[in-house]
């Protein structure tokens, strides 16, 4: 394996991985800021408040997501196996 390979592999790994958990972490983001901003305005300070509705949007985008997420990290793993026996070499 070449030093070139092993930093390909490394970055569409990371690449991969970084698409893969996108979806929960904006979804994530997205209600995180928008009941801090409500909580702002109305100046309720309540945890459970920013914490469930977070949990819940998260779950959510999980069982949405969950086919697309499966398939990139399935063709990744896919593409490993394929070049195992040039790298055998």
């Amino acid at each position: 394996m070449t030093q070139e390979l092993a930093l390909y592999l490394t970055s569409q790994a990371l690449i991969t991985a970084l698409m893969v958990s996108a979806p929960l972490l904006l979804a994530g983001l997205i209600v995180g800021v928008l009941i801090s901003l409500f909580q702002a305005v109305t100046q309720i300070n309540e945890m459970t408040l920013s914490f469930i509705p977070k949990i819940v949007v998260t779950a959510l985008v999980l069982l949405v997501a969950t086919p697309w997420m499966a398939g990139k990290v399935l063709d990744f793993v896919h593409y490993i196996f394929e070049i195992i026996p040039q790298v055998a070499r």
